[in-house]
This record gives C-alpha cells, structure tokens and sequence, in this order.
C-alpha cells in the first residue's frame, strides 16, 4: 500500500427491521455514495465495526510533524499475501504467541515458527473477529461479529447473547480486578458469568449532540481505573463511569472532544487517555461533517487537550495501548503513530489507519489496521508484515 492510498469511512446511518439497509460511503475527497443491501440476505456478511476499508484514491500526502521515523524496510515479495485486509488487533498471550484478529479470515496465531488461521472451518461463529483476550486460567475469549467465542486451546465454544444482530456484534470485554466479566456490545453492556448473559443497562445523560438511533447503545472500550471505579465509553453519549453505587459522565461540556468515545487507556500515573471520533460525520448534510475528534486526556478531573499534534483534534482515534514500559502510544486515520515517553511525543510513519497496537515480549511493536500489519522492530525499522514474515 503506498502514501497516496487513503480511506473511505463505512458507517451504519439506518438499518430497517424490514427488509433493506442504507449506508453512506464517504471518500476522503468527501464524496459521498448511497448504498442499498437486502437485510436478509447480507446482513450476516457485513460486520459494521466503524469504519474503515482501504480503496485506492490520490488525495495527496498528509502533514506529519515531530520527530517522524519513515525507515520502510525494501519491497517484500509480491507473492506473499496480507495477513489481512483488515487486521483488527494484536495480542501476545502468555507463552509468547502473537495473535491477530482480521474482519474477513477469521484470527491468525504466529508461535514463533509458523502462522496459522482458525476460521469457521475450526469452529468460530463467523470469519469476523475483532479482539482476543486471555484469562488467569489460560482460556482464550474472542470477540466476533457473531457473539462471544470461548477457546480452550482445542476446541471453541460459541457464546450467543440472543437473536439480535446488534447484540451479538461484540465490540469490548474486560476482566476487572474483582473477576467480573463485562461484555460490550453495540446493544450495550452486559455482566457473563461463564454460562448466561446478564444485561447491565446504563442511564443515558442529556447531550446536545445528535444520536444515531443505531447506534446509542453502541458500547466501544471498557476500562477500571485505580480507584477501581468502571469506564465504560459509548458512540454519542462520552463515558459512564460507574463506582459500584451510581454513575457519573465525562462528556463534550466537560472538554471532551466529542461524545463518540472509542477508545480509553489508563496511564502509569492514574490518568486516562482517551480517544474520540468526530461525530458530526454522521451528519447526512455533507456540508456539515465537520467537527471536533481525537485525543484528550483525564489527569485529576480535568480534560487536557493536545492542540498542536497533528490528528489529535479534528479527526478520530481507534488506537491507545500502554506499553511495557509505560509509553503511551496512540494510533490516528492520516497521521501515522505516536509514542509518549511522559515528555514528547514521537511520530511513525505507519501508512495505514491504525486500529491495533501491540508491544510483545521481544521489544517489537505490531500495529494492525485498515491495509494489513505493520511492524516497528528494536532497531526503530517500520516493517509491513506478510503470511511469510518478517517475524524475527
């Protein structure tokens, strides 16, 4: 994929319970096209996890500043293929194995030696898997566009929540300190004690922003923070955090960038990063999809902004990951990677939207997103990553 690729934005505006659904297709040029799917035929094919699909257009390269690494290693060969179109997240578990979730090939495990692909053929509800995470007891837990997966290292076990498309879109889940296990869904936040599902509604606070009826229960990242009060982030209605007795909000009059929370990330010093879309996009006028999106940050209950970073104020952010040595790096759309070392920050020039960040055990740094994976190894080298390497 080369600088001049850029992106189109997939966003779900209407979904009729009878039998057709709308969606717009934003080019970067702000072009916008309409498109009409049968429901019933395809909604099992699509998996609507905000947003972005790689298309080829020339809209000329974006402004980087700061300290920009673009050491891109020479052309592998063409006959490998992409681990995947869209590389959904990175995880290492405790043996060392590297995991990638992907929208199209189900999730991919490299253990040092070969890469292999678990797909429905293995067991999975569907090819669409956007997270993995493992428990104290070594049990893995997927999260798919077609419910929760439970793999025990030899077989899988599907989890459905009902018959609800929505519902059974997962989007998040989160161990917390005391063993409960939180599920967010675009239907909302349900508690999973290893057997049933149990609904956790959520109040919704009053917010001047306009709300997509979609997707207002659209839970997108749940985090604890030191105090071990629950985060739990939302598209249009910010964060609800909730102390065991009652909730309280962080919203856009509190100086949060927008109401369409994506992602948080607790810090080495007990603050909150937290990423943001620019909500307006959702606005059918073309002329009015503008507005604010990107990172703020939570320190002593107060919401600091980064005005001067490139794609940190009027874009969206899906990307924060805490790394093993404390860093705080933050994935954009256009503007490549940023590390936080706690006084500056550092840009790489990864030439995709960067959903997923991962600092393994070895010192590398895997980020996956729309147009594949990349890698940035211990010599600060930017890597894109094939089915054939390279791993070392």
């Amino acid at each position: 994929m080369d600088e001049d690729t850029n992106l189109i934005y997939f966003f779900l505006l209407r979904c009729s319970k009878k039998s057709h659904i709308q969606i717009s297709v934003k080019t970067c040029a702000g072009h916008e096209i309409m498109v009409y799917l049968n429901m019933y035929k395809s909604i099992r094919n699509l998996f609507f996890f905000t947003l972005i699909i790689i298309v080829s257009f020339s809209c000329g390269a974006q402004e980087k500043e700061l300290n920009i690494k673009k050491s891109i290693d020479p052309l592998i060969a063409l006959s490998n293929s992409q681990i995947g179109e869209y590389v959904t997240s990175a995880y290492e578990d405790s043996k060392g194995n590297l995991w990638f979730g992907t929208l199209a090939k189900g999730i991919a495990k490299y253990d040092g030696k070969k890469l292999r692909y678990y797909t429905t053929n293995d067991g999975l509800p569907t090819d669409r898997v956007t997270g993995i995470l493992e428990g104290s007891d070594g049990i893995f837990w997927l999260t798919t566009g077609a419910g929760l997966c439970k793999y025990d290292g030899k077989e899988f076990t599907n989890y459905s929540i009902n018959d609800d498309f929505f519902t059974n879109t997962i989007s998040t889940i989160y161990i917390d300190s005391e063993g409960v296990f939180w599920v967010g869904t675009w239907g909302g936040v349900f508690q999973f004690d290893g057997e049933k599902f149990t609904p956790f509604p959520l109040p919704y606070p009053k917010v001047e922003t306009t709300i997509n009826k979609d997707t207002k229960d659209w839970i997108t990242d749940i985090i604890e923070d030191s105090e071990g009060t629950i985060w739990i982030s939302r598209d249009g209605y910010g964060i609800c955090r909730y102390d065991g007795q009652s909730f309280s909000y962080i919203l856009k009059k509190d100086g949060l960038h927008s109401n369409s929370v994506t992602e948080m990330e607790l810090d080495s010093e007990g603050g909150i990063w937290i990423g943001t879309r620019v909500a307006e996009k959702d606005n059918p006028d073309v002329a009015l999809r503008f507005g604010k999106g990107g990172i703020n940050k939570w320190q002593k209950n107060e919401i600091i902004s980064f005005p001067d970073i490139a794609g940190f104020n009027n874009s969206d952010v899906h990307a924060i990951y805490k790394d093993l040595s404390g860093h705080i790096w933050i994935g954009t759309i256009k503007n490549g990677v940023y590390k936080y070392d706690g006084k500056a920050f550092n840009n790489y020039d990864i030439p995709i939207s960067v959903m997923g960040i991962l600092n393994d055990q070895n010192g590398n740094y895997w980020l996956s997103g729309a147009g594949g994976l990349y890698k940035i190894n211990t010599k600060d080298t930017i890597q894109y990553i094939r089915t054939t390497g390279p791993w070392q």
